[in-house]
Formats: C-alpha cells, sequence, structure tokens
C-alpha cells in the first residue's frame, strides 16, 4: 500500500508533505507525492521545482520513507487527478492541505479538498498549517 499526498509548493502543500511522511512512516508505506500542473499552462503555481521536489525526497530519506513522483500534468480538475491516482495505486490514505475560506468562496469557486473529502473512497488526512 502507500500514502498518497497531493502536493503544491504552498504552505498547505508543506503541511500536508510533513504530515505524509509521519504517516508514511506509521504505516511502514512508500509515500506518493503527486505534484501535477494543469496541462497547456503555460506558468504553474502548482508546479514545484526541481530543487525543491529534491528536497522533499531527501527530507523523506531521512525519515526513512521510501519517496515517488508523480509529476505529470492533469488535465480537468486536480481532485478528480488525486481520487483517479490515489484508486490506480491503491493508496491506503490521501493526505491533503486545507487552507481557510469563506462559506461564500466556497460556493463560488467550489474546492479541491472539499470534493477530495466528500468524494474519496479511501480515508483522507486533511491538515492545515
Amino acid at each position: 500500500m502507500t500514502v498518497l499526498v497531493g502536493y503544491l509548493p504552498t504552505a498547505e502543500g508543506e503541511a500536508a508533505f510533513t504530515a505524509a511522511v509521519d504517516e508514511a512512516k506509521r504505516r511502514g508505506e512508500d509515500l506518493l507525492v503527486v505534484n501535477s500542473p494543469r496541462g497547456g499552462a503555460p506558468v504553474s503555481a502548482e508546479a514545484a521545482d526541481p530543487e525543491r521536489l529534491a528536497a522533499l525526497t531527501a527530507e523523506a530519506g531521512r525519515s526513512g520513507v521510501a519517496l515517488r513522483l508523480r509529476t505529470t500534468p492533469h488535465t480537468g480538475e486536480l481532485a478528480d487527478e488525486l481520487l483517479h491516482v490515489a484508486a490506480q495505486e491503491s493508496a491506503s490514505v490521501i493526505v491533503i492541505g486545507l487552507r481557510r475560506r469563506s462559506p461564500v468562496g466556497k460556493l463560488f469557486l467550489g474546492s479541491t479538498a472539499q470534493r477530495i473529502l466528500l468524494t474519496a473512497d479511501r480515508p483522507v488526512l486533511a491538515v492545515k498549517p
């Protein structure tokens, strides 16, 4: 089994990564980091730079956790991509970072985290920075 974490280079993404490393270590499982930029976008804030990805790999290694990276661009919604990868990889848990949003913001803009929490068919660990 695998612990899957949706990673963005943000405070929320860092919190999710830290929690995912702890969870993978506790479960004795590998860690799969999904950092999937939107396909076709000329610039994406979702994509972590190679130096940050190397640092994540080193940090997991220091904790004794084997890490795999998945940086394939996605089309459509990020929530759908994470749920698809979770099913494909038989992830035991999905770890995501949460940011504070007002109810009105959620109503108009939707929420990737909310969609994952409501539709995932496996446990979801949601953390805040």
